[in-house]
């Protein structure tokens, strides 16, 4: 079937309305009819080649909340009238060791993500950006009916991106968690950090989002720009996840750690980063990588999510609206995640 669009022509230029082809629903595939689809930092660096040559022209949008409108066959978990999600993965290779721990997104093949891969049978995958999508049932969540539509699309991608480390790295009571960067993956590192009891502190580069950050779970709030701040809170925190995805002084922020701390970046810029590996010896820290989560935890987060009744803070727009819906983002000028109506696109 052919459906509604927006997608990047070139590295670089604007979106643009078109029509893409969705293949037919298979036996173990559901069609989803798009409600909302985030907006996220990811999709502005592909669509404008930092993460290298793309296959133009590309559908972005991983964070697509909808309703089932048809399901294959063989799928028992799914129902036509389902509120569904669909996160950064549409498929992997489901047979080696990572896929069967229930991590897909390390599948040693590659996870083929939701928009610009390759898919298992030879295409092209294209996002949520579009009023129609088709997936394997298997890499489909069931998104609970007392989220908010909107503001659980990017639960899909920016809260599973800070549950998985959270989760793996022990957040909870009696642990000193800090978040770099109140931005779309910060504010929601906040929240859950909040949930899940521990002792959270955003360390942001100025103060302008104090309020916002105590609001949204935060204890304490620390201006970076200060350097007085890493004197302070040198030696403090059991976990720091960086959300950031510009380059920061690795070093400064690893100096905060307490003995066996961990530093997880989860934000991705595009140039690298340095660690002088005193910082490490010193302390016995550790320095880690996080990349979303499988499907089961996924499926945790939501229902964790749904349970302590945490979303993204969103401000919704037009389809029409997207590139400067990206020169806002670009601009730090959104509180704190934009989420497209899709309704807009039919």
């Amino acid at each position: 079937m052919r459906v509604n669009a927006y997608a990047a022509p070139a590295a670089g230029q604007p979106l643009a309305l078109t029509t893409i082809e969705r293949r037919d629903v298979g036996p173990n595939d559901v069609l989803i009819e798009i409600e909302y689809a985030g907006i996220c930092h990811s999709d502005i660096h592909t669509v404008n080649g930092d993460w290298g040559p793309q296959p133009f022209p590309v559908v972005p949008g991983h964070e697509i909340v909808g309703i089932v409108t048809e399901a294959g066959s063989a799928v028992t978990r799914h129902r036509v009238g389902d509120r569904v999600g669909v996160g950064c993965m549409v498929n992997s290779c489901g047979e080696c060791a990572n896929c069967q721990a229930g991590d897909e997104q390390y599948c040693v093949k590659g996870m083929v993500p939701t928009y610009a891969g390759t898919d298992r049978d030879g295409t092209t995958t294209q996002g949520g950006y579009s009023t129609h999508v088709v997936v394997d049932a298997d890499y489909v969540l069931s998104v609970p009916e007392s989220l908010d539509a909107a503001a659980a699309a990017p639960l899909l991608c920016a809260g599973i991106t800070t549950y998985a480390p959270l989760r793996r790295w022990g957040a909870g009571p009696g642990k000193k968690v800090a978040v770099v960067g109140l931005g779309g993956l910060g504010h929601m590192a906040v929240k859950i950090a909040h949930a899940l009891g521990a002792e959270v502190t955003v360390l942001s580069q100025s103060l302008k989002k104090r309020e916002d950050g105590l609001r949204l779970g935060a204890d304490h709030y620390h201006a970076t720009s200060d350097p007085d701040t890493f004197e302070q809170l040198a030696g403090r925190f059991d976990l720091i996840v960086n959300t950031v995805s510009a380059a920061i002084d690795l070093n400064a922020y690893l100096g905060l750690l307490a003995v066996d701390g961990t530093l997880v970046n989860v934000g991705a810029p595009a140039e690298p980063l340095s660690v002088h590996v005193m910082t490490l010896i010193g302390g016995r820290r550790s320095f880690a990588g996080s990349m979303i989560g499988g499907i089961a935890l996924t499926q945790e987060m939501l229902d964790f999510c749904a349970e302590h009744n945490i979303g993204a803070e969103v401000e919704v727009v037009a389809a029409d609206k997207v590139n400067e819906a990206y020169e806002r983002v670009l601009a730090s000028d959104v509180r704190y995640r934009f989420v497209i109506d899709v309704k807009t696109l039919a």
